[in-house]
């Protein structure tokens, strides 16, 4: 249970935007506990506050962008960058334009100056994004797969037609130490090619060779690289500024491939689906809580999903362990549909058995069974997924209709009335 992180005293910068090309003037500030990473735009009115948070990002060209209209915020990603990599979890930043300014176009001014306003430990818990499984995405030519991890760590991967560029991998776990080392000093970059079409567009209105690593055909314009990967580096720096908009510590091993800004932000709000999905899962400790089943009766292992009143989704395992395989046949074991059809009814009752103030002293009990079909045989080895939704709910009596199936086939199906009582 690690203490959350915010900064002693306020640390300001001032520059010029890299896209907008107008000068801003940026300041960290101190943040109580839980207040998250929070920019304030003191140039407007009200000096309105934007959460940096996927829930306010908008997918736009070459940058990370939250919100839109006159209170948006554009290209923060070097300055989440700075921020996440040093484990801050709560800090306002304030900034008197749209944009931060882009300094050296990397995240190390930025890294910099946190460090000197002394990062504290404040209180509160730090919240945590961990996966149980693995989740891809694909966003274009950008590929990303995100595997269950006690740490942070990037396996980053690009390829541009440019000589001094080609194909570049590399792979850090991301801590404070070696995202100062390895990751803050490596600068956003472009081609000469691209600037006028850029422009046009309205972008990189504030970009030059002291704020940016710019290739013509031949190589380097005006400076010299940090590191041979450079490149690569930035585009890790970029993940880690992107991936602090889950609004969590993120713990993952990411292999991304062609990483972009549309691309991370994608990833975020999977992972947070997912975080969603796993905060639903109901293990076996709590389902005994519920239901008033015991071995060899109790026939839920998992319950995967709920949506209050509406729906369910419930898993078991079926292993030759079981005891009705005995008799139920001896050498070729099937399990009894009535038990299928009891699994379906105990996933139903977790369903019913939400609805009721006090489930400790409720039970339910089925009244009858309707347009039961069995489709295939079940037998050890397979795992039954019950999908059960609610038809009808009139004071203590529900109907509900559900579905098992195995490996995505249904092999069972039926309509229930059941009625929830005093035990």
């Amino acid at each position: 249970m690690t203490a959350r992180r915010t900064i002693r005293h306020a640390v300001t910068l001032e520059g010029v935007g890299l896209h907008l090309g107008r000068p801003c003037r940026l300041t960290f500030v101190p943040a109580e506990t839980g207040r998250g990473i929070v920019f304030r735009r003191t140039d407007l009115p009200d000096a309105p506050e934007t959460p940096a948070h996927v829930s306010r990002a908008i997918l736009s060209e070459r940058r990370t962008q939250l919100g839109d209209g006159a209170e948006g915020l554009h290209t923060v990603e070097h300055a989440l960058a700075a921020v996440a990599g040093l484990g801050i979890d709560d800090v306002i930043i304030e900034m008197d334009a749209a944009e931060p300014p882009i300094l050296d176009g990397s995240a190390l001014p930025f890294f910099e100056a946190l460090t000197r306003a002394e990062i504290v430990e404040h209180g509160g818990t730090v919240e945590v994004l961990r996966l149980r499984d693995t989740i891809r995405v694909v966003d274009g030519d950008s590929m990303y797969v995100a595997y269950p991890a006690d740490q942070l760590e990037l396996d980053v991967s690009i390829e541009f037609p440019h000589a001094l560029i080609g194909a570049q991998r590399g792979r850090w776990v991301v801590t404070p130490g070696s995202f100062a080392t390895e990751l803050a000093g490596a600068r956003t970059f472009g081609f000469m090619r691209e600037v006028e079409m850029l422009r046009s567009r309205g972008l990189i209105q504030g970009a030059s060779t002291d704020n940016a690593v710019v290739l013509d055909d031949h190589g380097v314009v005006g400076t010299a690289l940090r590191w041979p990967d450079e490149f690569v580096r930035h585009k890790a720096l970029d993940c880690v500024g992107d991936l602090a908009l889950a609004g969590k510590r993120v713990l993952a091993r990411i292999v991304a491939t062609k990483p972009s800004h549309r691309g991370t932000v994608t990833l975020v709000r999977e992972l947070l689906a997912h975080a969603q999905r796993e905060a639903q899962v109901i293990g076996i400790e709590e389902i005994m809580k519920i239901l008033p089943h015991r071995y060899p009766f109790l026939l839920v292992d998992r319950i995967l999903e709920v949506e209050a009143n509406k729906r369910i989704v419930g898993i078991k395992n079926v292993t030759i362990n079981e005891p009705f395989f005995q008799g139920h046949f001896p050498g070729h074991p099937i399990m009894p549909g009535v038990l299928i059809v009891e699994a379906m009814a105990q996933v139903g009752g977790m369903l019913l058995m939400g609805t009721v103030e006090d489930p400790d002293s409720k039970v339910v009990y089925f009244m009858s069974l309707d347009n039961v079909r069995f489709r295939r045989p079940v037998r050890p080895g397979d795992q039954l997924r019950f999908e059960v939704e609610m038809v009808q709910s009139r004071g203590k009596v529900c109907r509900i209709a559900g579905v098992a199936k195995v490996d995505g086939v249904v092999v069972c199906e039926a309509e229930m009335a059941a009625m929830v009582r005093d035990k």
